[in-house]
């Protein structure tokens, strides 16, 4: 008797769970920017996929009378399943737009960058510091920098002899470090007047120059503290699109998008800057939540335009905030 009770409760919340991964892989498809919470269902589709699997193989097992009613139900499962496979499987199993490199990795067309959002109330720069150290890229970019992190990463300044740098106690300043020559440096505020975003040229050892474009645009959460987009049109994204489809160097991409990027918001800025998203068809390297092992996802991107290849992509260890560094090495082949 205590089985069949147990049998049943299993079976009312499993009932419950594939209608809600029904419901929400069905908003999922929904891109109303006037609803905050309608767009974070975007972020999760991994953990829908990996739920809605279980909860359709528990079906079958718990099930033995079946009707109409759990027919609809394993149909929308199979819907919510089908629709979030779509949106993540080309990480896993697609073609590697950005092809990878041969023979090239530390070579004078060679950059290795290091993204990392610090997180502003985070005060463990010696970690950062140790691990710029132990990988030693060319280009550091740091996000959610206030004036505390400007003075404390003002250490790398020997190492890397350029820096543009914008420190904001509102977790939306930024700090670039380079050892690679900087010209026509501009910070723009492409939305907000209190978040900017770095844009400059620079030029490899080989004398071949690249555009680089460092950006945090602001999360769709609301937030009474910090700068957001609720119930606002996403444009940074977008503008950074349009001024990579004006430039005529190559172009690298880099930062916390606070979003994934299989979004509408962040694939319609891939097609307008015709860029490359180097994660497909090698994982997701999922960069947020640092701070738990299930509820992670990829906000920290790398975009390129079709001249790069990909010497290493990687996710670095844990500095101290909720957000996992990433490095990527990228080289630029000779049009000679």
């Amino acid at each position: 008797m205590m089985v069949k009770h147990l049998r049943s409760f299993f079976l009312i919340v499993i009932v419950s769970l594939s209608i809600l991964m029904t419901l929400l892989g069905v908003l999922s498809l929904i891109h109303d920017i006037s609803f905050w919470f309608i767009k974070i269902l975007d972020f999760p589709r991994v953990q829908y996929l990996i739920i809605s699997v279980l909860c359709l193989i528990l079906l079958f097992i718990l099930k033995r009378n079946w009707n109409i009613g759990y027919a609809l139900l394993v149909i929308g499962l199979l819907t919510a399943i089908i629709i979030h496979s779509i949106k993540v499987s080309p990480y896993f199993f697609g073609e590697k737009v950005v092809p990878d490199a041969e023979n090239l990795v530390g070579d004078e067309s060679s950059v290795k960058i290091i993204i990392a959002n610090v997180l502003v109330t985070n005060r463990s720069s010696d970690k950062l510091i140790a691990l710029i150290d132990e990988n030693h890229p060319d280009i550091v970019l740091a996000m959610e920098t206030d004036d505390w992190w400007a003075e404390q990463l003002d250490v790398l300044q020997k190492a890397f002899p350029y820096k543009m740098e914008y420190p904001l106690e509102n977790a939306y300043g930024m700090v670039l470090y380079s050892k690679l020559p900087l010209k026509n440096s501009n910070i723009k505020f492409l939305k907000h007047s209190d978040v900017p975003s770095f844009h400059t040229t620079m030029t490899l050892p080989s004398g071949q120059e690249f555009s680089f474009h460092g950006v945090h645009p602001v999360a769709p959460v609301p937030s009474s503290k910090y700068p957001d987009n609720v119930a606002k049109e996403e444009v940074a994204l977008s503008k950074v699109g349009n001024i990579v489809a004006e430039e005529t160097l190559p172009s690298i991409v880099a930062g916390d998008f606070n979003d994934v990027s299989w979004s509408q918001t962040t694939r319609f800025f891939e097609e307008q800057g015709k860029l490359k998203n180097v994660r497909l068809g090698r994982g997701l390297y999922n960069s947020y939540n640092a701070n738990s092992r299930f509820l992670r996802w990829p906000l920290d991107h790398f975009f390129v335009t079709k001249e790069f290849r990909l010497g290493e992509l990687e996710r670095l260890s844990h500095v101290g905030s909720d957000h996992f560094p990433m490095i990527a090495e990228f080289i630029l082949p000779s049009t000679d």
